[in-house]
């Protein structure tokens, strides 16, 4: 019997290496594993060698590229700096938070160190019914145009600075991390502030709210909800009454996913009741902020897999925009009526990130379309730039869970 070819042997044992990792992890989860899916590698055939060069591209044309085209990254006096919405002309707190977590995975320090003091000095509430909150919206110059808070600016702030406080040691005079993320997490599920101002979470139905005042608490943005820093903050919250907090919470909002999605499409709304009810008009809609919950079922996927229905809910998504053909637009009715004439690279973004929890035929071709897609740029280019580089984290498996454990 002859002997079998050398490269196609290796070639054999490499390709099952990366399907029994994807398999492991895709059963076990990331947190318990330590082992990261990098769907380039395994649906493209891509090195690491290429998605760094893709990853550190992205970091220099979004943080460090043309000021007028290119950058979202804006350095100012004092050692700070913020990211810039340019269409809108104003900074906001869900920019601030995706900028310090790309910088936290990518062991950017400095720039995220930047981008939080900026936070800390012009968007940060000392005092009053808000303290511990950020204004979610400010120009250019820190001035605050809306000192209400938009909630998923908190939470991710809370997750970066946690990851930050486990990835890199302290220094002295520098910033606590730990003791930043912490006072977040207590500021969050903080009740009688007062002035109509409410907990970031209900505290009854333990999901995030739409926005903390007493007009806007009683209902959620699905694209909030993210059970899988929710899980980790169920182990690294300080105290017993939050840990306990935070895992009613990530239980919640993995129930809460089922009802939200459409049976059909999987499709979510930007806006809905506590029940998963979408609100009427177009905040019922899968609209801009719903492109997100894409990835938020498919990360906790990723991380943890508890749910079995996070599979499904993939797969029925990704099956639903695959259905549309050659073209697909940005927006949908909850039932998979197009409602939009454009497309855009946000929700491919999503959707590869989607591939974490789906079949591969169902993944690749949005796997493909964000590898392919140019660096976004020009006048709209903050929230598909966000959500391109970290729907490239996420998909490569550079999006990591830092934990307390490997602190250096």
């Amino acid at each position: 019997m002859p002997l079998r070819c050398p490269f196609l042997l290796i070639v054999s044992l490499v390709a099952a290496t990366v399907l029994a990792t994807a398999k492991q992890a895709s059963t076990d989860g990331a947190f318990a594993t330590g082992q990261q899916r990098n769907l380039f590698a395994e649906l493209l055939g891509k090195s690491n060698a290429e998605v760094q060069v893709k990853i550190d591209t992205a970091w220099q044309q979004l943080f460090y590229g043309d000021d007028s085209s290119q950058r979202l990254m804006y350095p100012v006096a004092g050692d700070m700096a913020y990211i810039a919405d340019i269409g809108n002309g104003d900074v906001r707190s869900e920019g601030m938070s995706y900028g310090m977590m790309i910088a936290v995975q990518l062991d950017k320090r400095a720039e995220f160190d930047r981008l939080w003091k900026w936070a800390k000095a012009h968007m940060y509430h000392a005092d009053g019914p808000r303290r511990g909150y950020f204004a979610w919206q400010c120009r250019f110059d820190g001035t605050q145009i809306d000192p209400g808070s938009a909630s998923d600016g908190e939470e991710w702030f809370a997750m970066t600075l946690l990851f930050a406080a486990n990835r890199w040691a302290p220094k002295p005079g520098g910033i606590d991390y730990a003791a930043e993320a912490q006072a977040l997490l207590d500021a969050m599920r903080r009740g009688n502030r007062g002035g109509g101002i409410t907990p970031i979470f209900n505290l009854e139905h333990k999901q995030v709210v739409f926005a903390p005042t007493v007009t806007d608490n009683g209902y959620t943005d699905p694209s909030y909800h993210l059970p899988a820093y929710y899980e980790l903050w169920a182990r690294w919250d300080r105290t017993e009454e939050g840990r306990s907090f935070w895992a009613a919470c990530a239980k919640e909002s993995r129930t809460f996913f089922h009802r939200a999605a459409h049976p059909k499409t999987g499709l979510m709304p930007e806006y809905s009741r506590f029940d998963g009810t979408p609100f009427s008009g177009e905040k019922g809609d899968f609209r801009y902020d719903a492109w997100r919950t894409l990835a938020n079922v498919a990360v906790d996927h990723a991380w943890f897999a508890t749910d079995p229905w996070q599979l499904e809910q993939s797969n029925r998504v990704l099956g639903f925009l695959n259905s549309q053909g050659r073209f697909i637009a940005d927006r949908y009715t909850l039932d998979g009526k197009s409602i939009s004439t454009d497309d855009s690279i946000g929700l491919f973004a999503m959707a590869a990130v989607a591939g974490l929890a789906a079949d591969p035929e169902l993944a690749r071709p949005f796997v493909k379309q964000l590898w392919d897609a140019p660096i976004p740029s020009g006048q709209w280019r903050y929230y598909n730039g966000l959500l391109y580089f970290i729907g490239l984290l996420e998909a490569s498996g550079r999006f990591q869970i830092h934990s307390p454990a490997v602190a250096k």
